[in-house]
């Protein structure tokens, strides 16, 4: 598993890009190939309405062919007396004839500005309000000048044209953008659901990492745990067969007592396995009733006072609640404070100190213990109720245990509908706070 991870997340990584990649790729060819459509369909509505407005009103005096000839004394004529297009036609009426081009090309929604110019300037004949301002800002909007020319068959076939019709379609990209709207959507979702499949995944092989690791350490603490008390049986066993042993009464005792000692004690970690496990299944039930925390307390205390006394330790007790009636569990709120109090005894250094201290606080009951011990760095102390979580000593083992005591503790306060926290600096100590609801009297 530590192998094939980082080539797992990598490849996961590169795919995600690599579609990334093309998504953005296919979303500029889109929309580049959109903008083409898009162009075309302007400038052949374009073209459509220059053609319309030749032939629209088209009350020009028919030219005399001869032989297929035209004299120049009459295209003289017709270029001199040939009224122009704002002579023909009001503003209204060429925006119309532009619309209705736009519309044979399925573009009826689009907004455009146009004008009429006699030159390849623009001229002042006609315009729109804000057409000057888009002309002048034609690297964006891209303007279409199309000659007005008769078209053929017409009455004025062959005349040269003199006015260009320039037209404008202002934020153009825009339109373009929302003709490509549910594409891009789509592919921005798909991108997200393809980006989010990728964290769970590399989230899901973190955790299984993790438990591949706690596994791994579970088997060694429980080895370990077991190997001891089995090695210190097999020794008083083969002590008890020797004859000098079994002709002494006090020697007996005192083999047959470490066998009983050793015996409770792998009896213990089995219980302590097991309770874990009815924790994960929520087969644990508490029998709740109105008690007396400090009562409870003391209990946890006084279980304590020979390890803290083995130690040379002390213990500094201020149980100052005013009002200290709970909701309570006996047996697992005695043990939860035990728990506790026995990390900051496996914990400690040399000069061990406990302090615990309660106090009431509206409607809650807090208890506060204090110790003096190793302390933990920040990681740890965000780890520390994980079940089978345990700070990596190396290869050392002087303090026992499955891991499982803190994620006792915090399902047991949870339990009791309390919270509990944890504060600790490296090398100074570890404090815990625990918060209960008062009874309601």
């Amino acid at each position: 598993m530590k192998k094939n991870f980082p080539v797992i997340t990598v490849l996961i990584l590169l795919s995600l890009l690599g579609i990334i990649f093309f998504q953005i790729l296919w979303i500029k060819g889109s929309l580049k190939s959109e903008a083409q459509k898009f162009k075309e369909h302007v400038t052949m509505a374009t073209y459509q309405a220059s053609v319309d407005l030749m032939i629209e009103k088209g009350n020009l005096m028919p030219l005399t062919k001869k032989g297929g000839f035209i004299f120049p004394s009459e295209r003289l004529q017709r270029e001199i007396y040939k009224p122009s297009i704002t002579q023909r036609y009001s503003r209204d009426e060429i925006r119309d004839i532009i619309h209705k081009a736009f519309t044979k090309q399925n573009l009826e929604k689009i907004p455009f500005e146009f004008a009429i110019s006699s030159t390849s300037l623009i001229g002042d004949e006609i315009q729109s309000d804000n057409f000057y301002k888009l002309y002048s800002d034609s690297a964006n909007n891209n303007p279409i000048v199309l000659p007005l020319e008769s078209p053929p068959g017409s009455l004025s076939e062959g005349i040269s044209p003199s006015e260009l019709l320039i037209l404008i379609v202002p934020h153009a990209k825009s339109f373009i953008w929302q003709s490509m709207t549910w594409f891009i959507i789509g592919a921005v979702v798909f991108t997200i659901i393809i980006i989010c499949a990728f964290f769970i995944t590399v989230r899901a092989l973190i955790k299984q990492k993790k438990l591949s690791e706690i596994k791994s350490d579970f088997i060694n603490n429980m080895t370990h745990e077991f190997k001891t008390p089995l090695a210190t049986i097999s020794l008083a066993v083969d002590a008890l067969k020797n004859e000098k042993v079994i002709n002494d009464r006090e020697k007996m005792n005192y083999f047959t007592g470490i066998i009983k000692e050793e015996n409770k004690r792998m009896n213990k970690q089995v219980e302590t396995i097991l309770q874990a496990a009815l924790l994960d299944k929520q087969e644990v039930q508490l029998n709740l009733k109105k008690l007396h925390a400090h009562d409870l307390i003391t209990s946890a205390l006084n279980n304590i006072n020979l390890q803290v006394d083995e130690k040379k330790g002390r213990l500094e007790v201020n149980l100052a609640a005013t009002n200290d009636v709970l909701m309570a569990d006996d047996v697992h709120f005695t043990n939860l404070v035990s728990n506790l109090l026995d990390n900051a005894v496996k914990y400690s250094k040399d000069d061990l100190r406990i302090k615990i201290t309660t106090q009431t606080a509206g409607n809650t009951f807090k208890i506060k213990i204090e110790d003096n011990g190793i302390g933990m760095n920040k990681e740890t102390v965000a780890r520390i109720f994980e079940k089978f979580y345990r700070a990596h000593t190396g290869n050392l083992h002087n303090v026992k245990g499955f891991g499982l005591g803190l994620s006792y503790v915090k399902t047991m306060v949870e339990a009791h509908r309390g919270s509990i926290k944890a504060e600790s600096i490296l090398g100074k100590g570890t404090s815990f706070l625990l918060s209960f609801p008062l009874a309601k009297i």
